[in-house]
């Protein structure tokens, strides 16, 4: 299930179990059957957003809706930065491992100024550019400012 490259990834990081998710309370949607997918991004490391209280209640309430599928990404620390980079890997969610580019919104949290970078970070990786509009190859319009 897991990119060939991730796996070379996930090989080379002192913290692998950071990038794989499938802890228990996750949330798993079939991505045919819901109407709205959203990448909720913690510009942080894993272990940061994971013991952030706000991150879990709003994680819950969004995948309460049955046509919503809310999904986690978090800030990568350097060696996987440095692996994703070099593999040419762009920054995906925890769930289902598809890049922020798939997702019809993209939304970040904000807890303290440090971490206004890391979101420029987390863009970058994710092959955005920091100001886009278009239209996809199946009609439906993206529009983004950071």
């Amino acid at each position: 299930m897991f990119d060939p490259k991730l796996k070379e990834a996930l090989s080379r990081v002192q913290k692998p179990g950071r990038y794989t998710g499938g802890e228990p309370g996750s949330v798993y949607k079939n991505k045919d059957e819901v109407d709205v997918r959203f990448a909720f991004c913690f510009p942080d490391t894993y272990e940061v957003g994971m013991s952030f209280l706000g991150e879990k209640i709003l994680y819950e309430l969004l995948n309460s809706h049955k046509n919503w599928w809310c999904e986690r990404a978090f800030m990568p620390w350097l060696d996987m930065k440095a692996e994703m980079e070099r593999l040419g890997l762009p920054l995906y969610t925890m769930e289902s491992k598809d890049p922020l580019t798939d997702f019809d919104a993209v939304g970040f949290t904000l807890q303290y100024e440090l971490s206004y970078t890391n979101i420029l970070a987390m863009l970058e990786l994710a092959s955005t550019s920091r100001f886009y509009c278009g239209t996809e190859k199946s009609g439906t319009s993206k529009i983004g400012i950071t």
